[in-house]
């Protein structure tokens, strides 16, 4: 299993473009930019890491075609790769945060966020898998260097012919960020990989019959079709400093936002647990956005226990059993884990050049 890093989107260019170098020389696969609605261009800060690295495979994560339409996404993608002499990868989203910041209503497969806000939004994009699949293709047209008189899907169209004949072959990796059953399906019968968010190595088993599902449907088995799973890192020398980060990030893991019982039931105790959390997702956010950490009406060992099931977080003592979680991961099906850096990647780069990635070689 190979190991990718996803940064903050507050890095500016040049300092993407320093932690590239050092990720490539440490070994590192791939190094993804987050895609964010008020921080630099997830595209344009990957410019210097393309010429100042060779082998780094280089993406935007995660990009929905609510927000670029996938001609515009299809023209800025090849432009990295052939910057980068074929070394881009995209993840495609049906959502993410930048929607709600444009006027969507944010959501994450089908559940609405309950924020109060006295503005009325855009509902959430319908037809999502729909027009997934469509970006994909367009995506796909583009990367090829064929002519092609237009694209006419259901969402998205394409009313001129296009042709990318300078796009540098076997053009950049596509990526469905996927976590619903039908979006995995076909994401897994359309891309070269998917990527999960903040799955568990219990999630695997299922997400691979559905991976298969959509594998079967294609007409030629992929030689090297790529498996995911966006990860955060929160281990620090200080323990303290760690929880402080993992408690304010914890709105973000995946299992929390959905809200969904059986994905917290693991992390609790009994059903009053479950209900707890749910009443006080509010304050979770609150953590976040306050930038304090502070989740007051949740029990101590409880936060803690979400922060352990869901996330890399303590001191160094934790790194082994860490190594562990991420055999289990390479065992489940995995080709690669993202490893999410927060508040001091050059600290948490250094680590798992150190001690993550000689344990997995």
């Amino acid at each position: 299993m190979d190991i990718d890093i996803i940064l903050e989107p507050d890095l500016s260019p040049a300092q993407v473009a320093e932690i590239g170098v050092e990720a490539e020389r440490l070994g590192i696969r791939a190094l993804w930019s987050s895609n964010y609605h008020f921080q630099y261009d997830a595209f344009l800060s990957l410019a210097p890491v393309a010429a100042a690295t060779s082998k780094l495979i280089i993406g935007p994560l995660a990009v929905s075609p609510w927000e670029m339409h996938p001609l515009k996404m299809a023209n800025t993608l090849l432009t990295l790769n052939e910057m980068s002499n074929g070394r881009a990868m995209i993840g495609i989203s049906a959502g993410g945060g930048l929607l709600g910041a444009i006027g969507w209503r944010a959501s994450n497969d089908g559940v609405v966020w309950p924020y109060q806000h006295p503005v009325k939004r855009t509902s959430e994009p319908d037809r999502r898998v729909r027009g997934m699949r469509e970006c994909i293709e367009i995506l796909e047209i583009a990367r090829s260097g064929e002519f092609t008189m237009g694209y006419e899907g259901g969402l998205f169209v394409v009313r001129r012919p296009f042709g990318m004949a300078w796009a540098k072959a076997p053009g950049p990796l596509i990526y469905g960020c996927s976590s619903g059953p039908q979006m995995i399906r076909m994401a897994a019968r359309l891309a070269d990989g998917i990527q999960f968010s903040d799955y568990t190595p219990e999630h695997m088993p299922e997400a691979i019959k559905n991976i298969q599902a959509g594998l079967a449907k294609r007409e030629t088995a992929p030689k090297d079709f790529r498996i995911g799973n966006f990860w955060a890192w929160h281990i620090k020398k200080d323990r303290e400093a760690s929880m402080y980060e993992a408690r304010r990030e914890l709105i973000w893991r995946g299992a929390i936002i959905a809200q969904k019982r059986e994905d917290l039931r693991p992390f609790c105790n009994d059903e009053s647990e479950v209900d707890l959390i749910i009443e006080n997702w509010e304050e979770l956010r609150i953590a976040f956005r306050s930038r304090t950490g502070k989740i007051d009406s949740l029990p101590n060992d409880l936060v803690e226990r979400l922060i352990a099931g869901m996330s890399s977080a303590g001191d160094m003592s934790n790194i082994d059993s860490e190594v562990e979680r991420y055999r289990k991961f390479a065992a489940g099906g995995l080709t690669e884990l993202s490893i999410r850096l927060f508040d001091d990647p050059w600290d948490g780069l250094k680590m798992i050049g150190e001690h993550i990635l000689p344990a997995l070689r």
